[in-house]
């Protein structure tokens, strides 16, 4: 089942450690193109606007359809006065009904659907910096109540200037990393002469009171003072009112955030903490259950509040602070306090502090020797058990609350009775390589003919809930299927397998990612939420990675590339074996491009046979299979859906179709060449023999033949460069990736129901 031509690579890759493979692939690159969209210029627009976007991104080959995650924003090309397409230029329209937030922003190309970029949706007017402003005389003029978008330049400081009148309160925020830029902004506001007044090194905002009438500077430059096309920011600049709340900016969500709110939560707390509160003689009485609001304010703020309770209560404590976005890091102690006249004896009862992560993470959380998606959080979530009747008294406080002093770092402090849930997200897996390379890669779920790409689902699980979770995906584009390998009864990880026909048509579609569980009886339904990087980092050990949620879960068909190499079961129905005894499934190996080595080895994932020892299967041929041992993995009678996985390295030929494209364009110039110069020679032939009075008119036809000739001769050679150029992009090159099988559905029947 061999193609010649490998027109496609295989699909986004699956967390491994590539220690099967020889020492010579210490060299490959790591994954197969994917399309990226980096960056759009203007980063946003005003409801009901049009604007005119620029966008910039890796293999974005044939961009056609801009998207938006939100139908109230839509994008058409912009055509030149010839009435062709401007590359990579579109005109976005927003309706005027479309809620200021932040937005996902792809583009379709022939890979398929980009990674997303965040495209801002505001009430203010927009401007584009469109020269440089990195001096005080080039200082770029800002009217009140805009938003001005601005690339930062490598080592430079931008300057803007505006005006005010003494006692007007300005905010000048400058939106930057919540809107999937690298830039850590510094914000300065001077006075005319550059003279700093106040400086923000953290948030990227600064509340500022006029002193007098006139002119003053705003200063902006990245932490380390790295710049470029990268390092974009949005500049808002807002007049309040004195002791109106400032509204930020739209920002992204971190991936610890997914778990956040419970479902049903009010928008509003019921209850809000009343300082003084900071000890044991200024507790705030509540009862419970409770829902209470209230901030990390001032430095090393500690909140004390007391409540009533019996012997054998179980109440659950959520806070919440920095899945809001905040830079805390909650703990509570609760202790049980019993009381002789003025003394106090007290006993710790629970101390509450992160919510763990749901699967391994990196060791120091971004360098790749694990997931640097941490679905964890500094909140809190536990148990209260309440070992005997009487006043517990509950500590709040941000452990290293300390070192901030900032009245925005609010939290929410629940107390309730069991309310079993849960919350799900998922990532496309990343490889690990032996030789140190470290890769955090954007990877969109943009599939290729005869791919299957693996998507790792993690649950956080809310007030003792611990049963299985069955994941489904549906609006799928046409010829593509999902099949989820469950989260089972206690564990917190399962994987979603989307496979494409091979002759699946080029479409996107945005699909319904979500697991089912029985809660009580009841069916509960949760979307899973997607996380993705904000950037391609091919070393993260150079470079800290920047997950984030997405707004949607986009899937797209290439229709053009498929996968170098599909591994199927021969078999599309059940397979059906004995508990204990040995399972043998056939495979089916379709190869579409040669591959370095001659066996690649596979691992298996899917309750009940991810601990099948390794095995391996030959990379030059079209069958093979899989032996399980079913005693040995002493696996149960039930139903099953597993995969297998594996990594190869691929002789990848990027855009070879466009080499049989230039081949057939060659060949048919050569014939029309051919043809031409015989017509030539014979019709210089019959000017030769041509009577007098023909003769005029037979050698203008003759002339007229050889000036077509050398302009199909000119053709012939324009067609070779092309067919020259089509081959050298297509030059085969060594990558690695992960090859992920279809999904396997097994049926291990029992012992008895086999003797019948």
């Amino acid at each position: 089942m061999a193609i010649s031509v490998c027109k496609l690579a295989f699909a986004s890759s699956l967390c491994l450690a590539l220690v099967g493979l020889n020492t010579t692939l210490v060299a490959q690159s790591v994954c197969l193109p994917a399309p990226r969209l980096l960056t759009t210029m203007p980063m946003g627009g005003t409801t009901g606007s049009k604007v005119e976007i620029t966008i910039s991104g890796e293999n974005l080959e044939e961009a056609d359809e801009l998207i938006f995650s939100d139908s109230r924003i839509t994008a058409v090309h912009k055509i030149n006065a010839d009435g062709q397409r401007e590359p990579n230029k579109y005109l976005v329209s927003i309706a005027g009904d479309c809620p200021t937030d932040v937005y996902e922003a792809r583009v379709m190309t022939r890979l398929g659907i980009s990674s997303s970029r965040v495209f801002s949706v505001g009430r203010l007017p927009e401007l584009v910096q469109t020269k440089p402003c990195t001096s005080l005389s080039t200082a770029m003029e800002l009217p009140l109540n805009s938003v001005c978008n601005a690339v930062m330049s490598l080592r430079a400081v931008d300057y803007f200037v505006f005006e005010a009148k003494q006692g007007q309160r300005i905010v000048a925020e400058c939106a930057s990393r919540g809107i999937d830029s690298k830039l850590d902004a510094v914000l300065i506001i001077a006075d005319a002469s550059g003279n700093d007044l106040l400086v923000e090194r953290r948030s990227g905002l600064l509340d500022f009171i006029a002193p007098h009438d006139g002119k003053y500077v705003i200063k902006v430059h990245e932490m380390t003072f790295g710049g470029g096309p990268a390092f974009f920011y949005r500049l808002v600049l807002r007049e309040l009112a004195i002791g109106e709340p400032v509204v930020r900016h739209p920002s992204t969500r971190s991936v610890s955030s997914f778990s956040w709110p419970p479902t049903d939560l009010p928008d509003q707390a019921t209850l809000t903490e009343v300082e003084p509160n900071n000890d044991h003689s200024k507790a705030q009485k509540i009862s419970l259950p409770c829902d209470i609001s209230g901030q990390f304010f001032p430095a090393a703020d500690v909140d004390v509040f007391e409540f009533e309770a019996k012997k054998g209560e179980i109440w659950w404590i959520e806070v919440a602070s920095e899945r809001l976005g905040l830079p805390t890091d909650p703990a509570v102690l609760v202790q049980h306090v019993a009381r002789s006249g003025t003394n106090e004896t007290l006993t710790d009862i629970a101390e509450l502090s992160d919510i763990p992560s749901p699967v391994r993470v990196s060791s120091n959380g971004y360098a790749y020797d694990g997931p640097p998606y941490d679905a964890g959080s500094a909140d809190v979530l536990g148990k209260l058990e309440i070992k005997e009747d009487g006043i517990h008294r509950l500590q709040l406080s941000d452990l290293f609350g300390g070192t901030r002093n900032d009245p925005r770092n609010i939290y929410r402090l629940i107390i309730r009775k069991a309310a079993p849930d849960f919350a799900l997200v998922s990532w496309a897996l990343h490889m690990e390589l032996r030789n140190g390379d470290r890769n955090a890669l954007s990877k969109p779920i943009a599939l290729r003919g005869g791919s299957t790409m693996a998507m790792e689902v993690v649950v956080v699980r809310r007030d003792g809930f611990d049963g299985d979770i069955d994941l489904q995906m549906t609006g799928l584009p046409e010829g593509v299927t999902a099949k989820g390998l469950k989260i089972p009864a206690g564990k917190t990880r399962g994987v979603m397998l989307i496979s494409t026909h091979q002759d699946a048509p080029r479409s996107h579609a945005t699909t319904n990612f979500v697991g089912s569980a029985q809660i009580n009886g009841t069916t509960v339904t949760r979307t899973c939420r997607l996380a993705s990087m904000a950037w391609p980092i091919p070393d993260s050990w150079s470079e800290i990675p920047s997950p984030r949620l997405l707004a949607d879960v986009h899937v797209s068909v290439s229709g053009i590339e498929y996968a170098p190499l599909t591994i199927a079961p021969s078999q599309k129905n059940v397979v059906e074996a004995t508990a204990g005894e040995k399972l043998t499934i056939p495979l089916v190996q379709i190869r579409r491009c040669e591959f370095s080595g001659a066996t690649m080895q596979l691992k298996a994932f899917g309750a009940g046979f991810e601990h099948l020892p390794p095995f391996d299967v030959p990379l030059t041929a079209d069958f093979s299979q899989a032996t399980i041992d079913l005693a040995a993995m002493k696996t149960p009678p039930g139903d099953y859906l597993i995969g297998f996985y594996g990594s190869a390295v691929a002789k990848y030929r990027r855009q070879a179709e466009m080499v049989i494209a230039a081949q057939n364009a060659h060949q048919l110039a050569e014939q029309e060449q051919l043809a031409l110069a015989a017509t030539a020679a014979k019709l210089a032939e019959d000017a030769k023999a041509a009577p007098a009075d023909l003769k005029a008119a037979a050698d203008q036809a003759a002339e007229a033949a050889v000036s077509r000739h050398k302009s199909a001769v000119a053709a012939v050679a324009a067609a070779a460069d092309r067919l020259k150029k089509a081959t050298e992009i297509a030059t085969p090159v060594d990558l690695v990736d992960i090859v992920v099988s279809e999904p396997i559905a097994i049926r291990v029947n029992p012992k008895e129901a086999s003797a019948q």
